[in-house]
């Protein structure tokens, strides 16, 4: 009979520690844990690459012959985007339909739960259109980016250009480079590459239920600044 007690007593000693220890838990995720604060009031904490402006390519005589220009990439990723007015959407792009229709079907391809381009290379004044409705379109964001400009045209072959980087490149990147990035194609664009892409940075961006961004997450502690690519002083007139 004592032993069936004892027995007893231990048993409601364990389910007493499992229930203290629950208890604990709880109490430290709900009061202490700021994870689950940010979890609980924010739908995703978006990771956001940042671009740096690539070097600018100048002639001997400190005259520019490549500079850059800034524009914007719409990103989707398929996994996040819900029902929403796609004429509108649509509009807001100038593209139509069946446009909208195989460019969402190419994300998807990609990959479901990534982000990839959408639309590339929106100005700054068509990007204005769009970023105050953008938050509509849940699954859609931008991406600041930057294209070259050439002043002068004259030496164009010589300086060369850059284009979106092939899944050849990607693979033997060691991981640098990525769908729709750019790179040095031709010229000297392409062979001082790796001095004049710099380094890119990346931002922690929280994001509530809207796809409305709402600061930068942990006051951007795991943020990385990007780094400017090198300019370069060609022998060039």
């Amino acid at each position: 009979m004592n032993s069936f007690f004892a027995r007893k007593f231990v048993i409601q000693g364990i389910f007493i520690s499992v229930a203290v220890i629950l208890l604990i838990r709880l109490f430290y995720i709900q009061i202490l844990d700021k994870n689950y604060y940010l979890s609980a009031n924010y739908n995703a904490i978006r990771q956001i690459k940042i671009y740096p402006a690539r070097g600018v390519i100048l002639d001997r005589n400190n005259k520019i012959l490549v500079q850059n220009e800034p524009v914007y990439d719409i990103m989707v990723i398929p996994n996040e985007v819900k029902p929403f007015d796609t004429l509108e959407f649509c509009k807001l792009l100038s593209i139509d339909k069946a446009g909208f229709d195989s460019r969402f079907k190419k994300a998807k391809n990609y990959s479901p739960y990534k982000a990839s381009i959408f639309e590339k290379q929106l100005s700054a004044e068509s990007y204005a259109s769009l970023q105050e409705k953008l938050y509509e379109f849940p699954g859609f964001f931008e991406q600041k980016r930057t294209v070259r400009s050439y002043p002068d045209s004259t030496a164009s072959q010589f300086l060369g250009y850059i284009g979106e980087v092939s899944d050849n490149t990607i693979s033997k990147s060691d991981g640098y480079y990525s769908s729709g990035d750019y790179i040095g194609i031709s010229g000297v664009e392409k062979a001082y590459e790796s001095d004049l892409r710099g380094i890119r940075g990346v931002q922690k961006v929280m994001v509530d239920a809207l796809n409305r961004p709402k600061g930068s997450y942990a006051n951007g502690a795991y943020d990385t600044m990007a780094v400017a690519g090198e300019n370069l002083v060609s022998s060039l007139d």
